[in-house]
C-alpha cells in the first residue's frame, strides 16, 4: 500500500470519529415563535403561488399568523390565525374572511428535517363573508379536516441547509421539546 494510503486512512478515520461525536454531542439548538410566524406566513405565500400556478381557482392569504409555544407549560403550540380564502370563479373573486385558532404539538419529521403540527384541535373560529358570517361550529368537522391535511404536508418549520449547525441537526436524530416561546431540538434519547 503506498505511503499516501497509509497517510489519509487514520487521518479520514479521526475525521469521521470528531464528526460523529460532535454529532453525539449537539447542543439544543432553539426556534422562537417569531420565526415560526414568519416562516409560516412564507409558506402560505409559497402554496398560494403554487395554487395559481397549478391553474387553482382558490387563493389564500395569511393577514396574521401568531403562534403560542408552550402555554401554561403544556408541550402544545396555538395556532391563532387570520387569513381570507378567496374562490375565483365566473370572472369574480369570492372572498372568505376566516379566524382560527387551533393547537397541536409539534412533531419534527427526520426525513423531511421540518417541524409540522399534528393532532390538532379546534379551539376557535369564526368566518364573515357576503354569504356567512359567525362561528363555524357548523362545519367544523370539514374545516378541520381541511386545516390537518394542509398543516401534515406544510411545515411550520424547516432546517436551513445553508446553515452549518441546521445542517449538522439534520443528520442525527431528534426530538422537538416545547417550552414558554420557543422550540427546541434536542437530540433523541
Amino acid at each position: 500500500m503506498p505511503l499516501f494510503q497509509r497517510a489519509v486512512g487514520p487521518v479520514l478515520a479521526f475525521a469521521a470519529a470528531l464528526t460523529l461525536s460532535g454529532c453525539a454531542s449537539l447542543s439544543p439548538y432553539s426556534v422562537s415563535e417569531n420565526t415560526l410566524e414568519g416562516y409560516l406566513q412564507n409558506a402560505v405565500a409559497d402554496f398560494d403561488r403554487q395554487q395559481l400556478k397549478a391553474g387553482s381557482p382558490l387563493s389564500v392569504s395569511l393577514d396574521q399568523a401568531d403562534i403560542t409555544l408552550g402555554p401554561d407549560g403544556r408541550e402544545v403550540a396555538v395556532l391563532d390565525i387570520a387569513g381570507q380564502v378567496a374562490v375565483n370563479a365566473f370572472m369574480t373573486k369570492l372572498p372568505v374572511d376566516l379566524k382560527l385558532k387551533v393547537e397541536g404539538a409539534p412533531v419534527y419529521d427526520r426525513e423531511e428535517r421540518a417541524v409540522y403540527i399534528r393532532r390538532l384541535k379546534l379551539l376557535d373560529s369564526s368566518i364573515d363573508s357576503q354569504f356567512f358570517r359567525g362561528d363555524l361550529k357548523p362545519v367544523t368537522d370539514n374545516v378541520m379536516r381541511l386545516v390537518a391535511q394542509w398543516l401534515e404536508t406544510v411545515p411550520v418549520y424547516r432546517l436551513d441547509e445553508n446553515s452549518f449547525a441546521e445542517r449538522m441537526i439534520g443528520m442525527a436524530p431528534v426530538d422537538v421539546k416545547v417550552v414558554p416561546g420557543k422550540l427546541v431540538l434536542v437530540p433523541a434519547e
